[in-house]
This record gives structure tokens, C-alpha cells and sequence, in this order.
């Protein structure tokens, strides 16, 4: 996804985590729900207890976003942006470096790694 400014789309499980809605988006996923969250806002959003397994989140604005205890593991986060999110116990794909994470959380600068 090309890198420019973050996508607000009108998907109903997008909406859900513009409003806090975690506990919806997580049982409309569980249903086999989908939804593109390639490049999209998730600035300040309050994503904790969010079911992320598996999502693309490549390019997306995490800004501010409270991630605290959030398993990203399996997430694609190439692109991201962290500046300022909450990231206490969150857990990061292996090949995201630490220093990665804090450049990204410290500076803003978008996460690179070999997926």
C-alpha cells in the first residue's frame, strides 16, 4: 500500500474500532468477518482486547492508539506508524527489532521488516 494519508473507509467492522467497538469487531471476525485495514486511521483508538490475529494492518497510523496488551504477532505491520502509542505488554512479530518499535514509537517513524 502506498504511503500518503490514512484511509477512512465506511466498512462496518472499520467503524467498529473508530468507536472503541473491539468486543464487535472481534465477534463479527470470529463469524468470518473481514474487512481491509491496509493504510486506515487508527490514531488514538483504544484497541485493547482486540482479536488481531492474522489482519493487515500494513500502513496503517497507530498514533496515540492503546495497544497495552494487544498480541500482534501474526499481524502484517510493515509501514506502520507507532508515535506515541501505548505499547506496555503488547507482543510484536519476531522480526520487528526493538529498536524498530522505539523509533517508530519515539520518532514516528513507519516499522520496516522482512515478513
Amino acid at each position: 500500500m502506498k504511503a500518503g494519508r490514512p484511509r477512512i473507509t465506511k466498512d462496518p467492522m472499520y467503524q467498529m474500532l473508530r468507536v472503541d467497538d473491539t468486543k464487535g469487531f472481534n465477534a463479527r471476525k470470529a463469524q468470518g468477518g473481514t474487512c481491509d485495514l491496509r493504510g486506515v486511521d487508527l490514531r488514538g483508538l483504544d484497541l485493547r482486547g482486540l482479536d488481531a490475529d492474522g489482519l493487515d494492518l500494513s500502513g496503517s497510523y497507530l498514533r496515540d492508539a492503546d495497544l497495552r496488551g494487544v498480541d500482534l504477532s501474526q499481524v502484517h505491520l510493515a509501514g506502520c506508524s507507532f508515535y506515541g502509542a501505548k505499547i506496555s505488554g503488547t507482543l510484536f512479530p519476531a522480526e520487528l527489532t526493538a529498536e524498530e518499535i522505539r523509533l517508530s514509537v519515539e520518532l514516528g517513524t513507519r516499522v520496516r521488516y522482512r515478513q
